[in-house]
């Protein structure tokens, strides 16, 4: 879904119009998202997967905002960035933990899925910083894919088709570790090969 992102970002522009004119920030956002996710965590602990599916929902929609907001009133800064991939990342947190909790899911899948969802943006973020590439959005998987399996997970266990849900959260995991390992495959090429030259 990144080939699409360009075209997401423009017509996600009169939101983030509507939210400047309604006095709203990108970091309001960003934290709101943050809190969406949490509620959704909680949500999934007591096993209210319809609730938790809303508030995941909403998670997504606010996060498309704080971005929309950004571009529209020219109010990105770095550490915007920064504020929306950390909450991002404590957000995911919150959602595999919910399902562990709530017994969704068993302690061993939600640490593979959780650690593979957070390596693979951890990769990109230290190859940008530390290995100073322009972009390491490479791989199989963004993160929308991420949330998507992670959204037909939580649909198939509201509808108590808990192994078809497993399934759905172990593939979020899985494409999310193969895409931390093609980001480091990536990073080391675009690093090594000019020093060997």
């Amino acid at each position: 879904l990144t080939r699409w992102r360009p075209l997401y970002e423009k017509k996600s522009i009169p939101f983030g119009k509507a939210s400047r004119k309604l006095g709203l920030t990108p970091n309001f956002w960003t934290l709101f998202s943050l809190f969406s996710a949490a509620l959704s965590g909680v949500s999934l602990a007591f096993g209210f997967y319809g609730f938790g599916l809303l508030a995941l929902l909403v998670m997504n929609i606010t996060d498309m905002l704080d971005g929309a907001t950004a571009r529209a009133g020219n109010m990105g800064t770095d550490f915007g960035t920064v504020l929306d991939h950390t909450c991002d990342r404590y957000g995911e947190f919150c959602l595999y933990a919910g399902l562990m909790l709530g017994g969704a899911i068993s302690p061993a899948l939600g640490l593979f899925t959780a650690s593979g969802v957070v390596m693979a943006s951890y990769v990109r973020a230290k190859a940008e910083s530390a290995g100073k590439l322009k972009s390491c959005n490479v791989g199989i998987a963004g993160r929308q894919e991420k949330l998507i399996l992670t959204i037909l997970g939580l649909i198939l266990f509201w509808l108590n088709f808990s192994l078809a849900g497993q399934v759905c959260i172990f593939l979020a995991g899985l494409i999310s570790h193969v895409t931390a390992v093609q980001r480091l495959m990536y990073a080391r090429d675009q690093i090594l090969k000019p020093a060997a030259k």
